[in-house]
């Protein structure tokens, strides 16, 4: 059986890897000279894939380079950050579990730390102070990647995603000062931060008043290009021993608005589908078929959403770009123009949509495939 030349689902490695030539410089660049990242985009555009596979070309070009990934996306609270922060930084840093104890007790001995393994190997770390006392004394912690960095000589990279979730801790706002203070004087360390939602995101970086401003080098991911993507489309095929011409590559792409995600998925099921050559009818045919897989999804998620809010996906499907207008406002019964405001943030909240400047996008091009042909 012949192996599968797209990956979705999944961060793609090296060979499922396509463009982002210049993000993979810069980030590289950034990276090496402990320069702090920003990375901004919608879910599924290749975030995770950009970052795993710059930190792991440098991981075999330097081994004085650690690489420490973590997601804190399920993290919820301040003291649930310490300890998972604690966990990865110091696994990440060490070679062998011993060295890993050993760490925890030279630079967290005030905390008096406990390391567990389970029986599949996972280490679980815990404090035997009290959580009173961790709150007010977390440098200790915090300092966890410098304190190691330079003491060993080497240097740690620190990637976090879904960084966002932190806006919705408890304190929110005293914990990100607290974040803020200790990590712009660690110069060992290159912290990578990234996620999603790009308001919550803007507020927490590239708002004045709030403590991560002017953290780092802020990077906006724009989606890649139509062109890039069916070279890489038509190769994968051929490789593969089947067959497709670039012009109905481009078609395939465009088709899911050159989405990262989709423009796998796609792919994948058109080559499922494609004997020796592929053409668009084959491609049509995949399309639908991934649409009806979903309708259920969709479904569910349309009845989460209020008629005003639906009506505003009508608009923007229909092309409207002035909600507030009288006529288009009784048009499609969005209420008053004070509640434009309210629906776009609570759909791009929901990642629904995204708003950049006046120009707004339904995300999920095949959401936007199913109101079109199924909902509207």
């Amino acid at each position: 059986m012949k192996k599968m030349p797209f990956i979705f689902g999944k961060s793609a490695d090296s060979n499922n890897f396509t463009d982002r030539e210049e993000e993979s410089l810069q980030l590289e660049r950034n990276f090496k000279s402990s320069v702090n990242t920003i990375i901004i985009s919608p879910r599924r555009w290749g975030k995770t894939s950009l970052v795993e596979n710059v930190t792991n070309k440098l991981k075999v070009k330097n081994k004085n380079i650690k690489i420490c990934l973590m997601d804190v996306f399920n993290i919820r609270t301040e003291g649930e950050f310490y300890e998972y922060f604690a966990k990865e930084v110091l696994k990440a840093s060490a070679s062998r579990w011993e060295e890993m104890v050993a760490n925890a007790k030279m630079y967290l001995s005030h905390l008096l730390p406990k390391i567990s393994f389970s029986a599949d190997g996972q280490s679980e770390i815990s404090f035997g102070v009290d959580w009173k006392t961790l709150k007010k004394h977390p440098d200790e912690i915090l300092n966890l990647p410098q304190s190691i960095a330079k003491a060993k000589n080497i240097n740690l990279i620190v990637c976090i995603d879904e960084f966002q979730s932190i806006g919705e801790f408890p304190e929110s706002l005293a914990f990100q000062r607290k974040l803020r203070a200790q990590w712009q004087h660690h110069h060992n360390v290159a912290y990578c931060l990234y996620g999603s939602k790009r308001t919550m995101l803007l507020n927490i970086f590239a708002n004045s008043h709030m403590p991560f401003y002017k953290f780092g080098d802020l990077m906006f991911l724009e989606k890649i290009s139509n062109e890039k993507w069916a070279e890489f489309i038509k190769t994968k095929f051929e490789e593969s021993g089947k067959r497709i011409k670039i012009e109905q590559a481009e078609y395939l792409a465009q088709l899911v608005d050159n989405h990262s995600y989709y423009v796998q998925q796609l792919a994948q099921q058109s080559w499922l589908r494609t004997a020796t050559s592929c053409n668009v009818k084959i491609i049509d045919a995949a399309l639908q078929g991934i649409k009806n897989q979903l309708s259920l999804l969709f479904v569910g998620q349309i009845e989460t959403l209020s008629p005003t809010q639906i009506n505003f996906l009508k608009a923007i499907i229909d092309g409207v770009s002035e909600f507030s207008t009288q006529d288009n406002l009784r048009k499609y019964r969005l209420g008053s123009s004070a509640n434009i405001s309210k629906i776009k943030k609570t759909l791009s909240n929901r990642e629904i949509i995204d708003i950049i400047g006046t120009d707004i996008e339904i995300l999920d091009p095949i959401f936007k495939l199913w109101l079109i042909e199924n909902y509207f």
